[in-house]
């Protein structure tokens, strides 16, 4: 069985650029976000369950779902975003779990951003580890980033679990405060760290 770590952290907070620091490392990454954006392409496997379940006005004219569209919706109704979820969690679950177990690398790096909230991924990994910082500076990066103003960027951040209950479930800590350079070396040194306990285990 894969050796799993779970790596998570609150919008904006460098998920992607720790993730891609493990992969140059040699471990598999397994990313949800780039899973669901596979799933809901020009004919990916959700988008039929999808159109039955929301209607064609959610699917773009060349036939991926219309994310605007579907992201007004589920702020405007729970339900829409159950029944959202609902479609997409156990595909996205059942594709992460193929890509781990096919994996030939020493570990796999599993990037969950609600790995907290969605408690079923924490039953699949070994360890978690936290790519941290303030939240002024996840603001402040999504802001940059994605042109959103600070309310849109508050409100996204208000949907997830706050910082000090992320810390709470961590094993392992990346603090990505400061400029791309200060992660690499806490990345390789859990990357040292996690190819010693895979010798173990």
């Amino acid at each position: 069985m894969s050796f799993i770590v779970g790596l998570t952290g609150g919008i904006g907070s460098g998920k992607s650029a720790a993730a891609d620091l493990f992969g140059e490392l040699g471990a598999t990454v397994v990313d949800t976000d780039a899973i669901a954006h596979e799933l809901t392409a020009p004919g990916g496997a959700a988008i039929g369950a999808i159109r039955a379940a929301f209607g064609a006005d959610v699917i773009a004219a060349n036939s991926a779902l219309d994310r605007a569209a579907m992201r007004r919706r589920v702020f405007a109704d729970a339900q829409v975003k159950a029944r959202l979820e609902g479609i997409l969690h156990p595909m996205i679950g059942d594709e992460a779990d193929r890509r781990c177990a096919a994996s030939r690398a020493p570990y796999v790096v599993l990037v969950v951003p609600l790995l907290v909230e969605s408690g079923g991924y924490r039953s699949r990994v070994q360890r978690v580890v936290v790519v941290d910082c303030p939240e002024e500076v996840q603001v402040a990066r999504v802001m940059s980033r994605s042109g959103l103003s600070a309310e849109e960027a508050r409100a996204i951040m208000a949907a997830q679990v706050d910082r000090a209950q992320r810390l709470a479930v961590a094993d392992d800590v990346i603090d990505n405060c400061g400029a791309l350079a200060a992660l690499r070396p806490q990345v390789e040194a859990l990357h040292r760290k996690y190819l010693e306990m895979t010798a173990v285990s």
